[in-house]
């Protein structure tokens, strides 16, 4: 049996926070290491804790330290934890600006119990989830603000099957699913993945996607 998906839930509203807690709780794979009430808890129990979360699920209107900028520091000091974005304010700036600070995903807190529960065992299993509506949002913030850095990343710059394997990454494919369709080994294909990272100088899977659509090396329509 697969260990259990590490949830810290950080909401400033405590009635919010612990129905999400309790609805979190019934699954058998989801288990809520610890609640948070604002960026600060959220920080000093990743600095002096060992056992860290898989995922936290970030409130973005939080005081102390707010949701963006505590995503902002977990993702430069904990780049191995992914963040869910948990907001009431549904617009593509506030996704937009979610999404470049280092978030996996993005949750709009009026979605259903069941929209959440997929997210997170999306974000569990592939290191992201970004439905239509925020890979166009993505799409359209660089257009907007001409993010690119296309030059770093020529097409002598990565393999045939390194390309293969961002495609699939992007198309939100997990890693024995990648392996299944190109007939190589989960191994081979977490072998492609760490090379991109290091290549593109990024810190997770959802930085990964976000880097590939910049520099137009995958095609939002056929994500």
């Amino acid at each position: 049996m697969k260990e259990p998906i590490k949830i810290l839930l950080a909401d400033d509203e405590e009635l919010f926070r612990k129905g999400i807690y309790f609805l979190l709780q019934r699954e058998e794979n989801i288990e809520v290491i610890f609640e948070a009430s604002n960026g600060i808890e959220v920080i000093k129990y990743l600095q002096n804790n060992e056992a860290n979360p898989d995922i936290i699920l970030m409130d973005l209107k939080m005081p102390e330290i707010n949701g963006v900028e505590a995503t902002k520091i977990i993702h430069k000091e904990f780049p191995g934890i992914k963040i869910i974005a948990l907001t009431s304010y549904n617009t593509k700036s506030f996704i937009a600006n979610m999404i470049n600070v280092g978030a996996s995903s993005y949750l709009v807190k009026n979605a259903s119990p069941k929209e959440m529960i997929d997210t997170i065992n999306e974000v569990a299993d592939k290191g992201f989830f970004y439905n239509e509506s925020v890979m166009q949002v993505i799409q359209d913030d660089i257009i907007s603000n001409g993010k690119t850095n296309k030059s770093r990343f020529d097409e002598e710059f990565v393999t045939n099957r390194e390309k293969e394997v961002l495609h699939l990454i992007c198309k939100q494919l997990n890693t024995n699913e990648i392996a299944e369709k190109l007939f190589i080994s989960p191994r081979t294909v977490e072998g492609h993945r760490t090379s991109l990272m290091l290549k593109t100088e990024t810190k997770n899977i959802a930085g990964l996607v976000v880097y590939a659509i910049q520099n137009k090396l995958v095609r939002l329509e056929i994500i």
